[in-house]
């Protein structure tokens, strides 16, 4: 009797876990555009701010992929959310990690990379 309530317990709490990954990533899917940037301690160019200010959006779509331009094209990469959703692992065509904590809100997403941290806005 003790171990099916530890069972049951143990599928709900798993059930509730992926429910709340599940409603972050529905937060990211959608098409976002870099509206800031900020060096970390890395010293960043304004060549190199102007071009990701520019250049920079992200596409992120329910089957785990992701489409734009972050320090560098991203043509056919991925993603994943994970410790509920405050890190986020983009993956290029070539499967270059860029792991950052993420910041996931209706209208905004902020990215904390090893260099810069991105803030960008829903489109």
């Amino acid at each position: 009797m003790k171990k099916s309530k530890l069972f049951i317990l143990g599928i709900t709490l798993l059930t509730l876990l992926m429910i709340s990954c599940h409603n972050k990533r529905n937060k990211l899917v959608n098409s976002w555009k870099i509206t800031a940037v900020e060096s970390n301690h890395v010293a960043l160019t304004d060549s190199a701010k102007h071009v990701i200010l520019t250049s920079g959006n992200l596409t992120f779509t329910e089957d785990g992929h992701v489409t734009g331009f972050l320090l560098q094209p991203i043509t056919n990469g991925t993603y994943a959310l994970t410790k509920k959703g405050k890190s986020l692992i983009i993956k290029d065509e070539t499967g270059t990690p860029f792991p950052s904590e993420s910041t996931i809100t209706d209208d905004e997403l902020i990215l904390k990379l090893k260099e810069v941290k991105i803030t960008l806005k829903k489109i």
